[in-house]
């Protein structure tokens, strides 16, 4: 292991932490995969053009040079093949980060992480401690095949933990104990967010970790709940801000950052709260995340509820291209409001 003393200066794209300065959301996932693997040498990297050409996105910027070519992989392409490979070296207690140059393509090595990945440890094979990692989310143009939100589709699948965060601090300290887990973790980065300047933060300079499966309250309220994660978040504080200067309605907001394990108790204990529950995701309707979530509080706090829970989601369909069709299907900060006022008897 490198410690702090012996590891080379870090170059300037991985320091502003260090020097107090803000960080973007991607710089922030980038000083975390840097940190860890300069902690352990067992986490490596290994994806499609993430050594020379630095990732599609640049999150891997000048890894290679760092931490050369037999922990830093370019692959061919084949999802399949490179996330197989990973789980082999996992087995072998290596602690692998797989990059899908853009998380729609995560499909392809579905059966390889549904299968055997996901059921490492209930055969008795033990954990498998690999994250699977890349850009996900709409809002940037990218066409159906670019800005999917997959997670639904492995939240029905036991033995994976899935990470989705909204801010530059929960990304770092999240990817963080993504890779110090001893278990398979999806770590969905949302690309609308990777350098919005609204989001810059000053993080901290000591080593921090955010703990997997822990939603955080992203605004206190005591009239309506709104869970919600990802890009989601900040729609939804802009709706909750409308809402409280032209209604006097004070909405909370829940960020899951963790989807699976879902932390129930902060829901329940915020709905208990408000009394109303609205639900919002970028992910497609049916068979989304939301059902679930209603569906809990519906079993454990039907009591509580002066209203029944609603869901503000994308619309089922594939991700449009254009650019006005795009904005058509993705939810935004109006159809929050109106959903919001609803649940209020507004």
């Amino acid at each position: 292991m490198t410690t702090a003393a012996e590891a080379p200066t870090r170059p300037d794209h991985v320091r502003q932490s260090e020097r107090g300065e803000p960080v973007t959301f991607l710089e922030a996932i980038r000083e975390g995969i840097w940190e860890e693997m300069e902690r352990d040498e067992s986490v490596f990297i290994l994806g499609e053009d993430i050594g020379a050409y630095g990732g599609a996105f640049k999150v891997t910027e000048g890894m290679l040079d760092r931490f050369g070519e037999m922990r830093v992989i370019d692959t061919p392409i084949s999802e399949i093949g490179f996330t197989g490979a990973a789980a082999g070296a996992a087995h072998m207690g290596q602690r692998p980060i797989v990059e899908m140059q853009f998380i729609d393509f995560i499909s392809c090595a579905y059966d390889m992480i549904t299968n055997y990945v996901a059921t490492s440890r209930y055969r008795q094979a033990g954990g498998l401690p690999m994250v699977i990692r890349g850009p996900s989310g709409g809002g940037v143009r990218g066409g159906p095949f670019h800005s999917q939100n997959p997670e639904a589709a492995f939240f029905h699948t036991p033995g994976l933990k899935i990470v989705y965060p909204s801010t530059a601090r929960d990304a770092k300290g999240l990817i963080k104990s993504a890779i110090r887990d001893d278990d398979p973790v999806l770590f969905f980065e949302h690309k609308w967010l990777y350098r919005r300047p609204q989001l810059r933060e000053v993080l901290p300079s000591e080593d921090y970790t955010v703990p997997i499966g822990k939603a955080r309250t992203h605004r206190e309220g005591k009239d309506l709940t709104i869970v919600t994660y990802a890009a989601m978040v900040h729609k939804c504080q802009e709706a909750a801000d409308l809402l409280e200067k032209e209604d006097g309605l004070d909405v909370e907001i829940i960020d899951l950052r963790t989807i699976l394990p879902l932390d129930e108790q902060a829901i329940l204990e915020s709905v208990k709260k408000t009394n109303r529950l609205l639900v919002v995701h970028e992910d497609t309707r049916t068979g989304g995340i939301a059902g679930e979530i209603m569906a809990r509080i519906n079993e454990k706090a039907f009591e509580y509820l002066d209203a029944p829970p609603l869901r503000v989601t994308a619309i089922d369909a594939p991700v449009p291209y254009s650019p006005p069709l795009e904005d058509y299907f993705l939810p935004q900060a109006d159809d929050v409001v109106k959903a919001a006022r609803y649940l209020a008897g507004y």
